[in-house]
């Protein structure tokens, strides 16, 4: 199982000015959790108990979620409100949390290559990237689904989801042969492609799993799309030696770094939870 999940959150969120001004996106609340709890229970289930988290400027709520408030606690002790803390007790009881910085938005690749001071070189770690949210209703969360094929393939695991033709310049896309059910071998993948010259419309979203020995080649890989460091570009160099695996998830995704999708999360949550009440 894996024990270490990481997280970059580092970006600026600047679709969502200004309320992200002073907050971060990833503490954006749907209903009344933020983003980034979302994704470090998702962790919890896959069996992961460290949280590494690359933060930047501006992004202290995010390390203060995760501590105890002890004026608030001593405020609600007691109280019916108290019971609104299970959530975050229970993760702080089961957790370890460690954080570093990127100083620089120099992309994905580089806030993964950052984190191999917390997650390690010996062992392979998830990746969550806090706005997209994922549930599935009817099963395992997406990560604890990687988790258990990476037992089988034991090598870096992305997740992908179809989208429409004309969506496709939006994501990292990947090109290979399914070995199995919605299992696929990438031989290929490109970030953000042309819709005339993309390889598929299978789309990854935001969760992996890599094993440590991507971070000799994201030390090496140069600038790509936008003049960033793409995650996308490593795993096309490990991809050409079949270490690759596309998975396409059971559940929903929510891309709450858009309006639209923050929305429409947020809605679906709300509906959730008043039948789970019923």
């Amino acid at each position: 199982m894996l024990q270490r999940c990481l997280f970059p959150a580092a970006g600026y969120g600047t679709r969502f000015l200004p309320a992200t001004k002073a907050m971060p996106k990833e503490m954006l609340p749907i209903l009344t959790k933020p983003l980034i709890q979302y994704g470090v229970e998702e962790a919890m289930e896959a069996g992961c108990s460290v949280m590494a988290i690359i933060t930047g400027r501006g992004k202290r709520a995010i390390t203060d979620h995760f501590d105890i408030s002890y004026e608030l606690e001593h405020q609600i002790d007691g109280t019916s409100k108290e019971s609104l803390l299970d959530s975050i007790r229970e993760i702080l009881n089961k957790c370890t949390f460690t954080y570093t910085r990127q100083n620089e938005m120099n992309g994905l690749g580089d806030a993964i290559y950052k984190g191999r001071v917390l997650v390690g070189e010996k062992y392979p770690y998830g990746v969550i990237l806090a706005d997209d949210l994922c549930i599935n209703q009817d099963g395992d969360g997406v990560l604890t689904q990687m988790a258990k094929l990476y037992q089988k393939y034991k090598c870096c695991i992305v997740a992908i989801m179809e989208v429409p033709h004309e969506d496709v310049h939006k994501y990292g896309v990947i090109e290979g042969k399914e070995l199995e059910d919605g299992v696929y071998m990438v031989s290929n993948m490109v970030e953000k492609p042309d819709n005339d010259k993309a390889p598929s419309n299978m789309a990854v979203i935001g969760r992996y799993i890599l094993t440590p020995d991507i971070f000799p080649i994201l030390k090496t890989v140069k600038a790509g799309k936008n003049g960033e460091i793409q995650i996308t570009d490593a795993l096309c160099k490990m991809a050409e030696k079949g270490m690759v695996i596309a998975y396409k998830f059971k559940g929903k995704r929510f891309d709450c770094g858009s309006i639209d999708g923050f929305v429409e999360a947020t809605n679906y949550f709300y509906n959730l939870e008043k039948e789970t009440n019923k």
